[in-house]
């Protein structure tokens, strides 16, 4: 595995020094480029997107096509992998994905088996091999997975929910059932894992969307021991390179300390934390990623470049260790040149902070 020629983003992660923030946007390939649109429409549908290597590859390289950012990610979707597992997963228009068959029986559950990511997600791993040759060692590819309380949510409800009635009241009534769901995708989560890695992703990153909708006891056990699992079972180096691993809990700020302890090498951090107090609380253990509001990006460039600036403000000029992203996915309603603002800023703006550049006034 080559070292990108743009290592900064890995660098960060690791905490060791660079010259500049790293920025990438979380959903940067997404609905909110029209070249995006144009491929998707060309596919078919977002499954079958997903499912084309050549596809999958085409829209994870549009967004790198515009914008000065340091890393690419992965297109794929979180729902791969309890598709994988027979669940039967399609997307309704307007409803977002829907499983045809939600773990609602015990058989069912008992019957759930980790599946094979070189068969059953061939796609995947073959869309990660040939994102790496296009983008040529230019900058690097993040690898990503759902954690497995997320994925369980989908899995137990049948598609997206507010409340989460059907998997609260199986944590509370069957906890053996939860339990037995989430290690079996733990397991299925962490082989996925390594399969990306072993086919070229140089840093993964586990999205627990749904783990701040639990109380801090329930989020201890059904979500972040399961993390800290798959996180202890990953492969951490390849061809003499570090795979960094990051987690991003959206609203667990309350357990900042916890997740930094779990074995990963970053933390995300939504808009509701102040990164300054986040790095003050996890002190040199973990770097950290984010986390702009992804809604500033609707305001004037005058105002992304301020709210850029304060974050990178309040991390601190002089520390190491910080991936700027947004605090959650970009929204398919984002203006396509504002996000060349912010990423233009965050570069300017982070190297005049190291240079101590008086230049760096004129972004104030």
């Amino acid at each position: 595995m080559n070292r990108p020629h743009n290592d900064t983003f890995l660098r960060a992660l690791l905490r060791q020094p660079t010259d500049y923030t790293p920025v990438w946007l979380m959903r940067q390939a997404g609905r909110y480029l029209p070249e995006y649109c144009e491929t998707r429409k060309r596919a078919g549908s977002f499954l079958q997107l997903c499912k084309s290597p050549a596809l999958a590859c085409e829209v994870t390289l549009q967004p790198l096509a515009r914008y000065d950012l340091d890393a690419a990610i992965l297109f794929s979707d979180i729902l791969t992998v309890p598709d994988a597992m027979g669940l039967g997963l399609y997307f309704s228009e307007g409803e977002g994905p829907r499983f045809e068959r939600p773990l609602r029986e015990e058989w069912a559950i008992r019957d759930l088996a980790v599946p094979d990511p070189y068969d059953h997600l061939r796609y995947v791993m073959d869309a990660v091999a040939e994102i790496r040759r296009a983008l040529g060692n230019s900058v690097p590819l993040i690898g990503f997975a759902g954690s497995p309380f997320t994925l369980a949510c989908y899995m137990v409800e049948g598609g997206s929910s507010s409340e989460f009635r059907q998997v609260k009241t199986m944590i509370y009534d069957r906890p053996d059932l939860m339990h037995r769901i989430l290690s079996v995708t733990a397991e299925a989560v962490t082989k996925y894992l390594n399969a990306q890695i072993e086919s070229g992703a140089q840093a993964v990153m586990l999205f627990d969307s749904w783990g701040g909708c639990l109380s801090a006891a329930a989020y201890q056990e059904f979500s972040l021991s399961y993390m800290r699992r798959i996180l202890a079972g990953l492969v951490r180096e390849r061809d003499g390179q570090r795979v960094p691993s990051i987690v991003f809990t959206k609203g667990g700020g309350l357990w900042l300390e916890s997740i930094a302890e779990s074995g990963c090498d970053a933390v995300g951090i939504d808009w509701t934390v102040d990164i300054g107090e986040a790095r003050q609380r996890v002190g040199q253990h973990v770097a950290l990623q984010g986390n702009l509001d992804p809604n500033v990006l609707f305001a004037s460039p005058e105002a992304i470049v301020r709210e850029s600036k304060a974050i990178l403000d309040a991390f601190g000029p002089n520390d190491t260790g910080h991936v700027f992203n947004l605090g959650h996915g970009i929204s398919q309603f984002t203006p396509p040149e504002h996000v060349a603002v912010l990423v233009d800023a965050v570069h300017e703006y982070s190297r005049c902070q190291r240079q101590k550049n008086s230049a760096c006034q004129l972004l104030a």
